[in-house]
C-alpha cells in the first residue's frame, strides 16, 4: 500500500496562522519535506518548528541555484527541472513504502510555491491532497491595514522578474497590484512603478506577520537590503459612492499641474495599428494629459510614463467608459478617451456625446481629434479603391438589427457605391459576413473586386485581393476590413486596386 502525499501551507510567517488541519498533518507525518536556498535555511521549516516531532524523517530539498549563474547546459530552468525530478524521486521512495509525506510550503502550496512542481511529478502516481494556507498577499494587505480592491477593481499579482517596460505596462493597466519575487529585482520594480505613475501609492511589506515585519513607502526603501521574503502592494483607489449613488471618481495626486477652469475632455483616434499613423496633434494631447481612458488593447499601444494613469475597460461598455472619462474631466483632471482608427468612425466619440447629454456634463468641453481610420489604411495599401464615391457600413448587429444592415447593404449596392465594411465577424458572430456576401451577390457581379485587409499597420499585416464570389467568409474575423468594389473599380498593374472618379472615363 502506497503512502499519501500532502502539500501543506504553513502561512506567511506567524505560526499561529497555521490552520488546524495543517497542524494535525504536520504532527502526525512520517516524513516532513521542505525547500531551502543554497544556505540550507528553510522559512517553512522555521514556521512549523513547534509542530514537528523529534522522530520524524526530514527531507531538506536545497535548491541548486537561486540568483547566481549556473553551468547547466539548459540554464536556470534546466537546473531546476533536474532538481525537481531528483526531489520527487527522493520523496517517491518514502511513498512507495507507505509513509505519509508532508511537504511544507510557506504561504499557500499553489501560490508561487515550489510544492507545485513536486505535485506535477507525484500526484498522478500517489494519493495526494493540498491543504491551503494564508498567502503572503493577504498577510501583506493585513500589515498595511488597507483593502486591496473594492467593487469592480482588478487585482493583478506580478512577479518582479518581468522586464521593466512590461511590468510598468501591467501596473498601469490594473487598479490594484501585488508584486512578488523582490530582492535583486527591487530597483527595476521601483522604476516600473515610477514609469506607471504609481510609485506614490506603492507600499513595501517585509516579513509580514513576523516579529521582524516592516512596512514603509516603496520610495523610502534601501534597495540593497531587500530580502526575497517581501512584497510591494499598490492598493486599489478608494471609490466611495457619491450623493447620486454612483462610484466616485478616483483623484490621484497631480504633481502640481495647473489645470484649466473649463473641464476639458479629448477624444482621439490612434490610427489602425502603427505608431506612425498617430497624428502629431493626437501625440501632443496624449503627452499632456494625466489620464487616458479606453479599451485595454488600445491603451497597450501607449507608452507608459510617470503620472499617466491608464483606465482600461472591456470592449462593450462604451457609454460607461465615456461617463467615467467625463467624471474625471469634471474633477479637473486632464483626460483623453482613445479609440483605434478614428474616434468618430465606429469609435468612442459618439459614445462620449451620448453620455454628455446628461445635464451634469453640460460644462465639459469635448474636443474630437481625427485619426487614420482602417478604411484609409487598407485603401492605401491596395492602391485607390476609395477613389470614387463610397459608403461605410458596420456589420455588427450588437446595436442595430440585421434588417437595418441588410436594407443599407442593398441601398449601397443598388447605388453602385464602393463599400467599406467594418466589424465583419467575430469569434461568436460569424453570420453577418455570410449574409452580407449573399445579399451583395444578388446585386453585384460575381467578379466584383474585394480587398481584404487584416491587422493593418501591425507586424502581422496582410492584404489580399479576391472577388465577391471567391470570398471565403470563414477566413474573415474582427481584425479584417473589407472593401467591395463598384462597377468603376479596376485591377491595376502589380495587383493594385483602384476606382475611377468618373463614369465618362
Amino acid at each position: 500500500m502506497t503512502g499519501h502525499l500532502y502539500g501543506v501551507g504553513v502561512g506567511p510567517g506567524d505560526p499561529e496562522l497555521i490552520t488546524l488541519k495543517a497542524a494535525h498533518l504536520i504532527k502526525n507525518a512520517d516524513v516532513i519535506a521542505y525547500h531551502s536556498g543554497t544556505a540550507g535555511r528553510s522559512i517553512a521549516r522555521t514556521i512549523a518548528d513547534s509542530l514537528i516531532n523529534e522522530d520524524v524523517i526530514e527531507e531538506l530539498l536545497i535548491y541548486p541555484v537561486t540568483t547566481r549563474p549556473t553551468d547547466h547546459p539548459l540554464g536556470y530552468y534546466g537546473a531546476m527541472d533536474d532538481f525537481y525530478d531528483e526531489s520527487a524521486e527522493r520523496l517517491s521512495k518514502h511513498l512507495d513504502v507507505g509513509r505519509t509525506v508532508v511537504v511544507l510550503a510557506a504561504g499557500d502550496p499553489l501560490f508561487y510555491s515550489s510544492y507545485m512542481y513536486l505535485h506535477d511529478r507525484l500526484s498522478s502516481r500517489f494519493p495526494s491532497e493540498i491543504v491551503p494556507g494564508v498567502t503572503s498577499l493577504t498577510a501583506a494587505a493585513t500589515a498595511l491595514r488597507t483593502p486591496l480592491a473594492r467593487h469592480e477593481d482588478v487585482l493583478t499579482v506580478l512577479p518582479g522578474t518581468l522586464p521593466v517596460p512590461e511590468l510598468a505596462r501591467r501596473i498601469a493597466d490594473t487598479d490594484a497590484a501585488a508584486i512578488m519575487k523582490l530582492g535583486r529585482t527591487f530597483g527595476g520594480v521601483r522604476e516600473a512603478l515610477r514609469q506607471a505613475g504609481r510609485l506614490a501609492d506603492a507600499r513595501y511589506v517585509e516579513r509580514a506577520t513576523t516579529g521582524e515585519q516592516r512596512v514603509m513607502p516603496v520610495s523610502e526603501v534601501d534597495a540593497s537590503a531587500v530580502p526575497y521574503f517581501s512584497m510591494i502592494v499598490v492598493p486599489g483607489r478608494d471609490r466611495r459612492l457619491d450623493s447620486a449613488g454612483r462610484s466616485a471618481v478616483p483623484r490621484p495626486m497631480l504633481g502640481g499641474v495647473d489645470h484649466a477652469e473649463q473641464p476639458q475632455l479629448y477624444v482621439v483616434g490612434l490610427g489602425p495599428g502603427s505608431d506612425h499613423w498617430i497624428t502629431p496633434e493626437v501625440a501632443a494631447v496624449l503627452a499632456g494629459v494625466d489620464h487616458v481612458v479606453g479599451y485595454g488593447r488600445y491603451l497597450d499601444r501607449l507608452p507608459v510614463r510617470p503620472n499617466l494613469h491608464r483606465h482600461p475597460s472591456g470592449n462593450t461598455v462604451e457609454v460607461e467608459r465615456a461617463r467615467y472619462a467625463l467624471d474625471l474631466a469634471l474633477a479637473g483632471e486632464p483626460v483623453a478617451v482613445v479609440s483605434g482608427g478614428d474616434a468618430g468612425i465606429f469609435g468612442m466619440a459618439a459614445a462620449v456625446f451620448e453620455a454628455a447629454e446628461e445635464d451634469c456634463y453640460a460644462n465639459v468641453e469635448i474636443t474630437v481629434l481625427p485619426g487614420v481610420t482602417a478604411a484609409q489604411a487598407v485603401a492605401a495599401r491596395a492602391g485607390a479603391p476609395l477613389g470614387g464615391d463610397y459608403a461605410v457600413v458596420s456589420l455588427s448587429d450588437r446595436l442595430k438589427p440585421w434588417s437595418v444592415i441588410e436594407r443599407r447593404l442593398r441601398a449601397v449596392a443598388e447605388a453602385d457605391l464602393v463599400l467599406a465594411i467594418y466589424n465583419p465577424a467575430s469569434r461568436t458572430r460569424r453570420h453577418p459576413i455570410v449574409w452580407a456576401r449573399e445579399v451583395l451577390l444578388e446585386l453585384r457581379p460575381p467578379k466584383t473586386p474585394v480587398v481584404v485587409g487584416r491587422h493593418m499597420g501591425r507586424d502581422e499585416e496582410d492584404l489580399s485581393v479576391t472577388t465577391l464570389e471567391a470570398l471565403d467568409p470563414g477566413s474573415i474575423d474582427m481584425s479584417c476590413l473589407l472593401i467591395i468594389g463598384s462597377s468603376l473599380t479596376r485591377l491595376g498593374r502589380s495587383g493594385t486596386v483602384w476606382t475611377s472618379r468618373s463614369y465618362t472615363s
